[in-house]
């Protein structure tokens, strides 16, 4: 083939054409799989046109034709990266999983769109066989967490070449305060944002502590404190070279004297968390640890201590609600009630309920 003209490879199309019109199934899928052999044999070496020509060979070939000789071609085409597309994308809107699934999970003439459109309307073991791919963007593993069942998020999330977005990162970790499998797949992944990891860790180490006290009560005081420590082990591990930037650039302005409440504003307009934290840490005179914990918390009454006992106006403080209500996905609040919530709140309450927590982490830390 490699040394038939264009022409002459199209000769070949309409002698096939020719001959099936009037052949058996066996005498068809015969004829496939000698056209596949010639094909993967060469695929290297044929030009666009020879490739289009196999194209419109294998898309007549391949009608009225048995499913297993379908799969059998998808299962051979599927890692060829110079593949007919025509026919890739016939195999992959296929039904049968069997014939759509090899070309899924690993052909790379797939397009993104073939991908998302099959994502939003196959079935689950479609969904499946995308969620295995060496890549995946942000667009489709969107589809596959919102549409997926339990076994392809699962699969979803323990494919490191899928990357997720804020959006399905929020949701999964929501899903995980539910699921301990799904909470471990999750915070094995290298790339996860570090406050959706510190929301992870708060979640499942509270989850471990009531099985583990439910399964051992005459060990509760032991247990709590033995999850405590390990909680706090995996906080210092999950410390990236982002957060002590972060963590460095706040000290600085602050011991500076540059580091205002307008500053700290900034840095939650512009979703950066650490510096955010770490900011309304400086300014309410507290340690970073303590202020994280109540800045994770899902609701929103530990971030307005915080603000209140660093003397923060409301519009400062809405700015880092809306950065966590946009960093963790989570439903709008009630901004009129929490601004009178606020409003109302005294400096020394907020100072009192700011002792407590500080007592806590010192406990915790003894």
């Amino acid at each position: 083939m490699k040394s038939k003209t264009v022409k002459s490879s199209e000769n070949l199309l309409e002698e096939l054409q020719s001959a099936l019109a009037h052949g058996t199934v066996a005498r068809r899928v015969e004829t496939l799989r000698r056209v596949t052999d010639l094909f993967v044999g060469n695929a290297m070496d044929y030009s666009d046109d020879h490739v289009r020509v196999f194209d419109d060979v294998f898309q007549c070939l391949i009608e009225q034709i048995e499913t297993s000789a379908k799969a059998l071609l998808a299962d051979r085409l599927a890692p060829i990266g110079a593949a007919p597309p025509q026919i890739i994308r016939t195999l992959a809107l296929d039904n049968v999983i069997e014939v759509a699934g090899p070309v899924l999970t690993k052909s790379e003439r797939l397009d993104e769109a073939t991908l998302i459109e099959i994502a939003r309307s196959k079935s689950q073991a479609h969904l499946k066989a995308i969620s295995l791919r060496r890549v995946l963007s942000e667009a489709l593993t969107d589809v596959l967490v919102t549409r997926g069942n339990e076994d392809v998020v699962q699969s979803t999330v323990n494919n490191h070449g899928a990357r997720l977005s804020e959006i399905s990162l929020a949701d999964l970790v929501t899903r995980a305060e539910r699921d301990d499998d799904l909470a471990t797949c999750i915070g094995l992944r290298p790339d996860l944002p570090r406050h959706h990891y510190l929301k992870l860790v708060a979640k499942a180490s509270l989850s471990v502590r009531r099985k583990l006290e439910a399964a051992h009560p005459e060990l509760a005081n032991e247990v709590s404190s033995v999850v405590q420590e390990a909680a706090q082990r995996v906080r210092a591990a999950a410390m990236t070279r982002q957060t002590e930037m972060a963590r460095a650039l706040v000290k600085s302005l602050h011991e500076d004297g540059r580091l205002t409440e307008v500053q700290v504003a900034a840095f939650a307009e512009q979703g950066k968390f650490d510096e955010a934290n770490a900011g309304l840490a400086a300014l309410a005179g507290i340690s970073v640890e303590t202020a994280e914990n109540m800045m994770i918390e899902s609701r929103t009454e530990g971030l307005m201590i915080l603000a209140k006992v660093a003397g923060m106006q409301w519009s400062s403080v809405r700015a880092i609600i809306a950065m966590r209500e946009k960093l963790s996905g989570g439903s709008q609040s009630d901004i009129l009630t929490l601004r009178d919530t606020y409003e109302a709140l005294r400096s020394s309450t907020a100072q009192q309920v700011l002792r407590f927590h500080r007592m806590q982490n010192t406990t915790s830390a003894a």
